[in-house]
């Protein structure tokens, strides 16, 4: 193995050279089961070989379609190693959404687990890749990963596998984002964004040290990025749970002795309603890491209460993600705020015209930092709309700058919602809407809701001899949106309120809607 390979920042070269640092260390527990980080590593070797056999080559997209699980993380990791790139897929999308993304992006591979490969079921031969593999169980037409890396060939192969070289400018990740405008766009993240980003974690409060848990989706970039590749790098044992279990958390909270934990607040708010909250021992604990949403001021208070301090933080896909971190030291005193600008990332607000504003003058938040993603696979014209004349990258977010350079945020962007943290963007919805017979017009937003956040509402204006329902509206979009998109209430109004331009303003309906609660 050449010297630069060794040195290089790919995702999954840095987690073979933690091994090599640290092999008898704790790397992944998943279901009480404790893999070493050379253990790991042996592992990333034999998919990475497997790949390989397969004729994966650099630059070739490789699809991963499943609830959290080692292999995730393998299958990540051994694409870096043969230069290929990992395209994560949500899997509570629906089939139509998973097709889009699987096309959209030319995956030549997709692995899928027994949990979520229904959603390709009958899509198979509309789909780009040229092999489906199973991830835990077995099927016609498919290829068992278990089985295929049992073969002692790839075993002793994956120990000599010279990975490929790859630079910091070359894709790590396609990530995809809900669309504004009905379609999702691929956000393009370089090996150097996700390295910096890594750097930003590790300048930030000393949690990259423990143990982490990890709960949150790993197909979303919280739940890889924020703690979990950060600390596998660092040398951090990471618990890794298929989903989010209440029960279990806690219980592996003690177990494990977990320092920090990644989530949105939804989550942690429902640890509170679990019987055994209340006698859990979160000694361990440093700081939760806490993203998606400000923390509200009464779920910080009860975790202080239990010794605990929140580390609440902004960011997007598009920039790997931190942005701004908000100590927990300073959780209560600059409540409602996202922190500050990170070590090598900066922020500023700009106005209409893109002039920077002062001081607690809202504007539109930018961007800049080798954090941040080049644009969006194959969509030229949202590549260039997403970066001013400066090249800082454009939010969309809106907010300001405090007099100590805290970030506050205000509106968010183009209207989303986030519901259990997960983004929901008001355009997609809509556009689904108005193809139900009898929708003359619909706007989509986010209303408070204490479980989740915000819950998705539709107002709509209908005809006269229509009779729509909030159930009519769920058995229309069930199999065009996934679940949490879908609105929880109806409102049919006469109109919708609208600017001099004629655009809807949903900000009206918004305080309308609230003050009827």
């Amino acid at each position: 193995m050449n010297r630069n390979n060794e040195s290089s920042v790919g995702m999954g070269h840095m987690v073979m050279r933690r091994a090599k640092m640290t092999p008898q260390d704790p790397a992944l527990t998943y279901e009480g089961d404790t893999q070493t980080f050379e253990q790991l590593a042996q592992n990333i070797g034999k998919v990475a070989y497997f790949l390989k056999s397969l004729n994966i080559e650099p630059g070739d997209r490789v699809g991963y379609l499943g609830q959290n699980h080692p292999r995730f993380l393998e299958v990540l990791y051994a694409s870096s190693l043969v230069g290929a790139i990992f395209v994560p897929l949500n899997y509570r999308l629906t089939s139509q959404e998973v097709q889009f993304i699987a096309n959209d992006s030319g995956l030549k591979v997709l692995f899928a687990d027994q949990f979520t490969a229904h959603l390709i079921d009958g899509y198979e031969d509309e789909l780009p890749c040229k092999h489906l593999i199973s991830v835990g169980f077995n099927s016609r037409g498919w290829t068992a990963l278990d089985s295929a890396l049992a073969n002692d060939a790839i075993e002793m192969a994956g120990r000599s596998l010279i990975p490929a070289q790859v630079t910091e400018s070359d894709t790590a990740l396609i990530m995809y984002t809900s669309g504004t405008t009905g379609r999702p766009k691929g956000a393009l993240l370089s090996h150097g964004n996700i390295f910096w980003n890594l750097l930003n974690a590790k300048f930030m409060e000393e949690i990259m040290r423990g143990t982490t848990l990890t709960c949150a989706p790993l197909f979303h970039i919280g739940g890889l990025n924020v703690t979990t590749h950060p600390s596998l790098v660092s040398g951090v044992h990471v618990v890794l749970h298929q989903a989010f279990d209440a029960k279990r958390i806690l219980a592996d909270i003690e177990k494990y002795q977990v320092s920090t934990m990644f989530g949105a607040p939804t989550m942690f708010d429902m640890l509170t309603y679990e019987s055994t909250f209340e006698a859990t021992d979160f000694s361990s604990i440093i700081a939760f890491n806490c993203g998606a949403a400000p923390v509200p001021l009464p779920l910080i208070e009860t975790y202080l209460e239990k010794g605990v301090q929140f580390c609440q933080g902004y960011g997007l896909t598009e920039t790997a993600p931190y942005v701004s971190v908000l100590s927990s030291k300073d959780s209560v005193t600059k409540k409602g705020s996202a922190g500050k600008a990170l070590m090598f990332t900066e922020v500023c607000i700009v106005d209409a015209s893109g002039a920077v504003v002062p001081a607690l003058e809202r504007g539109e938040i930018c961007v800049s930092g080798p954090n941040v993603t080049a644009g969006y696979w194959g969509l030229e014209a949202a590549t260039r709309d997403a970066f001013d004349n400066r090249g800082w990258f454009l939010t969309g977010d809106i907010g300001y700058l405090d007099d100590d350079g805290y970030l506050f945020i205000c509106d968010r962007k183009k209207d989303m919602i986030i519901s259990g943290g997960e983004n929901v963007y008001p355009a997609e919805v809509e556009g689904e809407l108005l193809a139900l017979p009898g929708v003359k017009e619909v706007a989509v937003l986010g209303l408070p809701d204490d479980k989740w956040g915000e819950k998705v509402v539709a107002v709509a204006v209908i005809d006269d001899s229509s009779d729509i329902s909030i159930k009519s509206v769920s058995d229309f979009l069930a199999g065009k949106l996934a679940r949490y998109k879908q609105p929880r209430e109806l409102h049919v109004v006469d109109e919708l309120p609208r600017n001099p331009a004629g655009k809807v303003q949903k900000f009206v309906l918004k305080e309308r809607l609230i003050s009827r609660i």
